[in-house]
């Protein structure tokens, strides 16, 4: 790694959580961008972003005949506004109000000829405040924001080699601006109960949609006033009995009863002298937890982790 760079960064909570805020919010704009723009597709896989060699990016949006595209860049800190006639517009990241940010990126769209409303109230936040009027989260640490980036790069890396040993209907490895959180979520091919909606600050057919049929899913997110450190997490849904006392490893990964998900603190990797060993562990053990607690068709489902250049074996 150039200059240094840890692989797996440290992410104090503390230390970032005003630049983590201001950054959720940020990603929730242009995520709303995407959503509008992009007709709905199952589970609401239309909206997220990805990782990518800079960042986060929506990947192309439509626009009528048109195609434009929306990047992070964590390496130069800017987002660029990018269209497919190669006109761009960079806007600043950098420490100023959201609203500021807000502002900049819709008249950048306008002067690219793009006509674009979006929903401006955040989404799966508490006490959220209207884009175009948040002068409150103002915060951008360049450093952190680029930890939290390069780390990104890793669990994507871990997480899709995980989703190679499952050839059932299984997402994406994508990240939900919603919930500020990089999954892969992995089905088992039967509906599910209603999910009962009350996500705050969530429509419930959306949260009803997602969750149509049985889950199991795990991701990285860092962290939240429930838990102030970054974390790992699995949960199936809906959850069947035995789950939340299942074996699992490492030994340091643990069921949250207010989360209903198993959690394992990213410093239990991050410290391990086989940080990817310790991450497949937990996904592999926390998935078998949920497939055979629901009595999954696991042979019907799985296959072997995949290899470059070689096709699977049937």
């Amino acid at each position: 790694m150039k200059h240094g760079r840890s692989t797996w960064p440290e992410l104090p909570y503390s230390a970032w959580k005003d630049t983590y805020a201001t950054l959720h919010l940020w990603t929730q704009i242009v995520g709303k961008i995407r959503l509008t723009q992009t007709p709905w597709l199952n589970h609401s896989w239309h909206v997220v972003l990805y990782v990518s060699a800079r960042g986060l990016t929506t990947s192309t949006i439509p626009y009528g005949h048109r195609t434009f595209q929306l990047d992070f860049d964590f390496l130069k800190h800017v987002l660029w506004v990018s269209t497919d006639d190669g006109s761009y517009k960079e806007i600043d990241l950098r420490p100023r109000p959201v609203a500021e940010f807000y502002a900049d990126l819709m008249r950048a769209l306008s002067e690219l000829g793009f006509d674009i409303r979006i929903h401006d109230m955040p989404n799966e936040i508490p006490e959220p405040i209207r884009f175009g009027e948040d002068r409150t989260h103002a915060a951008y640490d360049p450093d952190y924001a680029q930890r939290f980036w390069r780390i990104l790069l890793q669990v994507e890396r871990v997480l899709y080699e995980f989703r190679t040993s499952f050839i059932g209907k299984c997402s994406p490895v994508h990240f939900f601006w919603g919930s500020f959180d990089l999954a892969v979520t992995r089905f088992s091919g039967r509906r599910a109960p209603l999910h009962p909606g009350g996500v705050p600050y969530l429509p419930d057919a959306v949260a009803q949609e997602a969750y149509s049929h049985e889950v199991s899913s795990a991701g990285f997110w860092p962290g939240s006033e429930g838990i102030e450190y970054p974390a790992f997490y699995s949960y199936a849904y809906p959850e069947p009995a035995g789950f939340s006392s299942a074996a699992i490893r490492p030994k340091e990964a643990f069921y949250d009863e207010k989360l209903s998900e198993y959690i394992l603190p990213y410093d239990v990797v991050r410290t391990n002298k086989d940080p990817d060993r310790v991450l497949m562990g937990f996904l592999q053990s926390t998935y078998e937890a949920a497939a055979l607690a629901a009595k999954w068709d696991r042979a019907a489902l799985e296959c072997g982790i995949g290899v470059p250049g070689r096709p699977r074996a049937i």
